[in-house]
């Protein structure tokens, strides 16, 4: 059985046998544990997943064409794969887990909040993205590329710039390169309790980034003085740090 590619869905495919193994290997294999594979398309990564018998594996899958071919081709995947949205997606294992995926370039960003939303749950992601949105979500404070997912996927998680992978890698070849990172959950370690107004407030930031935080952040924050030195400063000057502390002073 032949698959076929969507361009509406974002597709590029994975064809490069090193590059398979290479992001396997940097998954976190423990037994017992439970693993989610996001997009698995035509299997690249999946055949190396399966051979794990010690794992609870599921897949989620928006393309129904992509999982009869896989129902098909690799059979111990029968009844494992969620035909659905990961963005629409209800949290695949009730306890904790961890990610795995080729992710469509068209939907990195929301799959990123989406590990947010789950965050108390998902231990590890190993994420391939446009390498030009990996460089962005590990990069530090003072970048010109630091931004709203670089402050808040660090915040929960320790960011890793694993490689880069050629755009010869995959079928059709993507007209930009790409990255594999992983996110390991530091679990919480700021100890933030409104995940949600955190996200506002780094939101409001960073959507006026040339703006000083004491104008940025005008509508956000409750009235008051806001007298603290940094809010004299712009948002990719602020550590993650710092930005704890703002929502800690004003939003809690």
């Amino acid at each position: 059985m032949q698959y076929t590619l969507k361009k509406s869905l974002g597709q590029h495919f994975l064809i490069d046998e090193n590059v398979c193994r290479k992001i396997v290997e940097h998954v976190g294999h423990v037994p017992g544990m439970s693993l989610v594979e996001v997009g698995p398309g035509g299997g690249a990564i999946t055949k190396y997943l399966l051979q794990w018998d010690d794992v609870a594996y599921k897949a989620i899958e928006v393309d129904e064409e992509k999982v009869q071919y896989l129902n098909k081709t690799y059979p111990s995947i029968q009844g494992k794969i969620i035909l659905q949205d990961i963005l629409k997606a209800d949290m695949p294992f009730a306890g904790h887990f961890s990610l795995v995926g080729n992710f469509p370039y068209n939907i990195s960003s929301p799959i990123l909040f989406k590990v947010l939303e789950w965050e108390e749950h998902v231990d590890e992601v190993i994420g391939m993205f446009q390498k030009e949105v990996a460089l962005r979500v590990a990069s530090g404070p003072g970048s010109k590329v630091y931004g709203i997912l670089s402050v808040l996927m660090q915040a929960f998680y320790k960011v890793e710039y694993l490689f880069d992978v050629n755009e010869n890698c995959f079928n059709p070849p993507p007209k930009v390169k790409s990255g594999v990172l992983r996110f390991t959950n530091l679990g919480n370690p700021y100890e933030i309790t409104n995940k949600r107004k955190f996200i506002i407030l780094v939101k409001a930031a960073f959507n006026q980034r040339r703006k000083t935080l004491r104008n940025a952040l005008k509508s956000t924050l409750p009235p008051g003085e806001h007298n603290e030195p940094l809010m004299d400063k712009r948002a990719e000057q602020l550590t993650v740090a710092d930005f704890v502390a703002l929502h800690k002073k004003y939003q809690q």
